[in-house]
C-alpha cells in the first residue's frame, strides 16, 4: 500500500534515497476520464481537481493524459474544439512509472522529459495514481528534516557579519 503525503517515517541515507521504491512515497490517486469523452467535460474534471492532469482510458488501459500545458498550448484560443473528443487534444501513450520503479527513475524521467507529473500504472497497466514532483520533494524534506531545515533562505546568501551575542 502507497503512504499518503506526509506520512514519512524513517529517515533513509541519501545513498538509498535513488533507490528508495516509489511506493514508499505519497501520490495522488488518478482521475480518469474515458477515451471519446468531450474536451468541454475533461476540462471541467480538471478545474475540480485543482488542475490536476486528468488520465484519459479506454477501458483500464491508459491511452493518454490531458495536462494543463495541453490545454494552454493546443486548446486556448481555437473555436469550436471543446465539443471535439478529449483525444484530440490529449498527450498520447505518455511516459509511466510503476509503484516499483525508483525515485532516481521518476527523477530522470520528469528531467528528461520536463514531466511535473508522471502517471503511475499496475502490472496490467492500469492507473493507480500520479506521482508528482512535489510528491519526491515531500518525501526528502521528511528523510533529511535537519538538512532542510538548516539551509539559509538564499543558498548563495553569505552573512556580512557573525549573528549573536
Amino acid at each position: 500500500m502507497l503512504k499518503a503525503p506526509g506520512a514519512t517515517t524513517e529517515r533513509i541515507s541519501r545513498a538509498q534515497l535513488r533507490t528508495e521504491r516509489i511506493k514508499t512515497l505519497g501520490h495522488r490517486d488518478p482521475v480518469t476520464v474515458a477515451s471519446g469523452t468531450p474536451l468541454r467535460a475533461a476540462i471541467a474534471t480538471m478545474q475540480v481537481n485543482d488542475g490536476e492532469p486528468i488520465l484519459i482510458a479506454d477501458g483500464t488501459r491508459l491511452v493518454g493524459v490531458l495536462t494543463e500545458r495541453d490545454v494552454l498550448l493546443k486548446v486556448l484560443g481555437r473555436d469550436g474544439i471543446l465539443d471535439e473528443p478529449v483525444d484530440s487534444v490529449m498527450t498520447r501513450d505518455p511516459r509511466t512509472l510503476t509503484s516499483e520503479s525508483t525515485v532516481g527513475e521518476a527523477l530522470e524521467l520528469m528531467e528528461s522529459g520536463r514531466y511535473r507529473t508522471v502517471p503511475l500504472l499496475d502490472e496490467t497497466g492500469a492507473p493507480t495514481g500520479l506521482l508528482r514532483q512535489q510528491d519526491i520533494v515531500e518525501y526528502v524534506a521528511e528523510a533529511f528534516p535537519q538538512e532542510i531545515l538548516n539551509l539559509p533562505p538564499r543558498p548563495h546568501q553569505v552573512m556580512e557579519q557573525q549573528e549573536g551575542a
